[in-house]
């Protein structure tokens, strides 16, 4: 793994099954923030799936995050996750959400490195 500024960007078209009232974290028919926070881990998980080897994966283990501006059914969210630092099995990433209207959220992510089959034999 280097510390090059690695990035990838995840896409969500807003359905029914992503709103804040059909996932219990509100009451409104908007994007809800874990749906967004989501989105925003598939960005980190992806910007450095291909730097590992098959028996690696990445698991996610904090995300805090602002959600600044609701956004309805049938729009378009963008997450965007840039590696920001590198410490050993630690990643660090900087994550950010938009919809066409512009930025809806922003915030940090830290993933891990791990083997697959020694995290999954601890389930």
């Amino acid at each position: 793994m280097t510390n090059k500024e690695q990035q990838y960007t995840s896409t969500l078209t807003v359905e029914e099954k992503h709103l804040a009232c059909n996932i219990g974290s509100g009451n409104l028919r908007v994007l809800g923030t874990p749906m967004m926070m989501a989105l925003m881990e598939n960005a980190a998980m992806k910007a450095v799936e291909n730097d590992l080897d098959d028996s690696q994966s990445t698991v996610g283990g904090f995300i805090s995050a602002s959600h600044i501006k609701p956004t309805g059914i049938g729009h378009t969210i963008t997450a965007t996750a840039k590696l920001a630092e590198v410490d050993g099995r630690k990643l660090t990433f900087k994550v950010s959400a938009s919809d066409e209207d512009g930025i809806i959220g922003e915030g940090e992510h830290i993933r891990f490195i791990i083997n697959k089959e020694k995290f999954i034999s601890k389930v």
